[in-house]
């Protein structure tokens, strides 16, 4: 099989949707050698580390009427390479569909509160219009939850759309500190990765565990890169805004956590809180109901706009070394369940679904 992906979300240093498409591209490259999976983008883009030699960078545009990259240049780079079906990463597929085409609904916040997404016209606009044109032949989301919203707002047959849990990656597992290192800071902390925008709830967090740091000496981190619209978090003593880091720097920094914070308004999965039990991290998260089922009740689950319920659960982590200990153990266990593997082979039936149903 040839398998073209959108590499668009890989011109981005870090970010969820950026984690898919390099995980998935080395997932299936790696899973199935006999296949040949391609990376097609008119921008340019970081190529995933280690790939298999069945990865293949696609050409961009190559003459100026390609430059409509998803009128033009996109169908013609398919079929210059001989691609059966197309999977469009970042929730769109070409105008043209020569081949068949699978598009991920990662959530429906660029629909949901435009506050979330002033600059998510692109997809706000076009995806519902491949949809309603019947430009797309198979679908997937991330978690059930999010199929059956997809499902309803724009009436997606239940045979089209499948749900395919995410992973992460192997390189996050525990980290073992050697005596005398540190992480980042000299304090016990608590820990916040992601990128930093308006439904993350950053302010809220920052509030809360303020107060629990008037009484207890623990710092809060902040890793992620800043998107624009996220309001300006202001400097303070122990608040440490880190900003993105290095993949291979993350296993230490979530293991070595107090507990890992997530207290976002709304996700399709929410990637981070599964590396971060996969590092064996005690997690604390919001009643989201895609992170509900991620974490499936091994974590500690909380309204994200309750204050005082955040503060409370941050002091009995802090203090209980026991209620710490057991939700170490539930993450690890939990993170057992998911793979990329598995993330790709689920995946893979999916294309040729959509094979057969164009083909």
């Amino acid at each position: 099989m040839k398998v073209a992906l959108d590499a668009t979300p890989l011109t981005l240093s870090s970010g969820g949707i950026a984690r898919y498409t390099c995980e998935l591209a080395k997932a299936l490259s790696a899973g199935f050698p006999e296949d040949e999976i391609f990376l097609l983008s008119d921008q340019p883009f970081t190529v995933p580390t280690q790939p298999s030699s069945n990865l293949r960078i696609g050409m961009g545009p190559c003459r100026s009427w390609h430059r409509r990259w998803w009128l033009c240049g996109l169908p013609y780079a398919m079929l210059r390479h001989g691609v059966e079906v197309f999977h469009g990463t970042h929730f769109v597929a070409p105008w043209i569909q020569l081949r068949p085409s699978v598009i991920t609904i990662h959530d429906l916040s660029p629909w949901l509160d435009p506050a979330w997404h002033r600059h998510a016209d692109f997809v706000r606009n076009r995806t519902p219009v491949l949809i309603g044109l019947n430009l797309v032949t198979m679908f997937i989301t991330p978690s059930e939850v999010i199929r059956r919203q997809a499902m309803e707002r724009f009436q997606i047959p239940p045979s089209r759309i499948a749900a395919i849990p995410l992973a992460a990656a192997s390189h996050f597992r525990p980290f073992q500190l050697h005596p005398g290192q540190t992480v980042q800071v000299e304090r016990p902390y608590f820990l916040f990765v992601g990128t930093l925008e308006p439904r993350k709830n950053i302010e809220m967090l920052i509030s809360a565990w303020r107060e629990v740091s008037r009484l207890h000496k623990v710092d809060l981190i902040l890793a992620g890169r800043r998107r624009h619209d996220c309001p300006t978090v202001a400097p303070q003593p122990g608040l440490h805004l880190l900003e993105e880091i290095a993949d291979e720097a993350l296993p230490a920094l979530y293991s070595g956590a107090v507990a890992f914070l997530y207290p976002s308004q709304y996700e399709g999965f929410g990637l981070p809180v599964l590396e971060a039990m996969q590092c064996g991290a005690a997690a604390i998260v919001s009643k989201d109901a895609a992170l509900r089922e991620v974490s499936d009740g091994v974590a500690i689950e909380l309204d994200c706009w309750d204050a005082k319920a955040w503060i409370e659960a941050m002091v009995t982590v802090l203090t209980r070394a026991d209620v710490a200990a057991e939700l170490r153990n539930r993450s690890l266990r939990r993170a057992k369940e998911f793979s990329w593997s598995r993330t790709a082979r689920a995946t893979r039936e999916v294309y040729a679904e959509a094979i057969r149903r164009l083909g």
